[in-house]
């Protein structure tokens, strides 16, 4: 708690600065840049630079209301190389530009400073497990789309009946190495995945190696080789969306900063369990990590 403070105080320190050195607030945690924008925006719901800018833009508008400086003035102040780039960043931010922001009845936005608190938690232990596995391949179809951190994801429910419950039975039977089954998979994020960032979906089958050209359906199905990683699997018994959803949460929010691991870069695997008569058993989420 008290290394996140500290890193939030920091960005407070160098609003002024066009440069922030994400390293060194990192060192703050005791984690490395990814691992530190990655819960970031976990936690937060906001990527690092989109807080940065909300955050120094909402001091500005204090600035740019007194009315006493002239906006080339303040744009260097802030960091800005020129007034009319520091007029695009205050408008996107504030939805009105510095000289309309000084006008009678003009409305602005602020964005508060983040803050770590103190809250008694952890009586509840969080379920995992750690799998080592080799190298693999994901044989499926993919569509690249928004993250929707709460709730039903529309795109997503489109692309899985865009591609059919057939297609989707034959895609999970090409499974010959665990997780088997249909996977949903989570790749190539945008940078800070915050709410409605785009990703990559996959509806795919874990297989042993790369196997080239496959065709399901009539249509050709996109391979991802992976590579070897440990991987951390937690699970939930609730199949419900939000329950799904919670399992990032606790990965970031509670494993993460109790375990001496941090998340890589890599697919990330929701995988559904089934009993043998085909009941939903509970649903699994496997994250590649490494040791730290």
């Amino acid at each position: 708690m008290d290394g996140w403070n500290a890193a939030l105080e920091s960005i407070e320190r160098q609003l002024g600065s066009d440069d922030i050195d994400v390293n060194a607030l990192a060192r703050l945690v005791l984690t490395n840049e990814f691992q530190f924008r990655r819960m970031f925006s976990v936690l937060s719901g906001l990527t690092l630079s989109d807080y940065i800018r909300r955050r120094r833009l909402t001091v500005a508008a204090s600035v740019v209301l007194e009315g006493r400086e002239a906006i080339q003035d303040i744009a260097v102040r802030f960091g800005y190389s020129s007034a009319d780039a520091f007029s695009r960043a205050f408008r996107a931010v504030h939805g009105v530009g510095p000289q309309e922001a000084r006008q009678s009845g003009a409305v602005l936005r602020s964005q508060p400073r983040l803050m770590i608190t103190l809250n008694i938690e952890g009586a509840e232990q969080v379920d995992y497990r750690l799998e080592n596995k080799g190298p693999f391949a994901l044989i499926g179809r993919k569509r690249r789309m928004q993250i929707v951190f709460e709730g039903p994801n529309q795109e997503m429910i489109d692309f899985y009946k865009e591609v059919g419950h057939d297609e989707i039975d034959a895609i999970g039977e090409l499974a010959n190495v665990e997780p088997k089954g249909t996977l949903s998979v989570c790749t190539d994020f945008e940078e800070g995945r915050e709410d409605g960032s785009s990703f990559e979906f996959w509806i795919a089958a874990a297989v042993e190696s790369n196997p080239g050209e496959v065709e399901s359906s009539g249509h050709r199905l996109d391979v991802l080789d992976v590579p070897a990683h440990t991987w951390l699997v937690l699970f939930t018994e609730d199949t419900a969306t939000e329950a799904i959803q919670q399992l990032w949460v606790d990965a970031y929010g509670k494993w993460f900063p109790s375990n001496p691991y941090s998340a890589v870069p890599g697919p990330e695997l929701c995988v559904n369990v089934y009993d043998e008569e085909g009941n939903d058993l509970r649903t699994e989420l496997w994250l590649p990590v490494q040791k730290v």
